[in-house]
């Protein structure tokens, strides 16, 4: 499954089905819906997708994609592994509290992509987990982390990933916040 078709209507119907799969979850979301949401008919959905799969693809494909840049430039200028723990732990939260939509999506809605969808997004997904290997690495190459690293790194983006379930924005804490507190918490400070 390829996605082409960048235009600036279709990452508009992106959001929009971003919205919809986080406030129904992607079972519950009809192609009415959709369309209705996007002020178009059913039929001319199909303009843009080829289907409601293509749809759910594109809306993860958007945040993994987000999420990446995100982190690069989190990362690009910060020197020393617990600052770049640090930063990265700050533009995961940021990804995953500030624009919930797609990348909450991608988390609860992993299990209903297809395989051809799957296809797609697992270099992505794979790539962002390999920007959190390697600063873990460094973090137990300079020791200040000491453990199994795959495990470590899987531990912390689920610590991360769960604040989706409890982290209110109007809340005392912020993002940064939380990131200071996990790394503290680990022994990063």
């Amino acid at each position: 499954m390829t996605l082409p078709n960048n235009s600036k209507r279709r990452k508009e119907l992106v959001a929009i089905a971003a919205r919809l799969f986080f406030e129904q979850g992607y079972e519950r979301t009809t192609v009415r819906m959709l369309a209705d949401a996007m002020g178009i008919k059913s039929g001319s959905l199909f303009h843009h997708f080829n289907d409601k799969q293509e749809i759910l693809c594109a809306v993860i494909q958007d945040g993994m994609e987000s999420a990446i840049e995100i982190a690069d430039a989190a990362l690009a200028d910060v020197q020393g592994a617990k600052a770049r723990f640090r930063a990265l732990a700050r533009a995961h939260l940021s990804t995953l509290l500030n624009d919930r939509n797609a990348h909450v999506v991608a988390l609860y809605e992993w299990r209903s992509l297809s395989e051809s969808s799957l296809s797609v997004l697992i270099g992505m997904r794979d790539h962002y987990e390999q920007l959190w290997q390697q600063v873990i690495d460094e973090c137990v190459k300079e020791g200040v982390l000491k453990g199994d690293t795959p495990l470590i790194r899987r531990f912390t983006l689920g610590a991360l990933n769960w604040t989706v379930q409890w982290y209110d924005a109007e809340g005392e804490k912020t993002p940064d916040d939380l990131a200071n507190a996990l790394s503290a918490l680990i022994g990063l400070n």
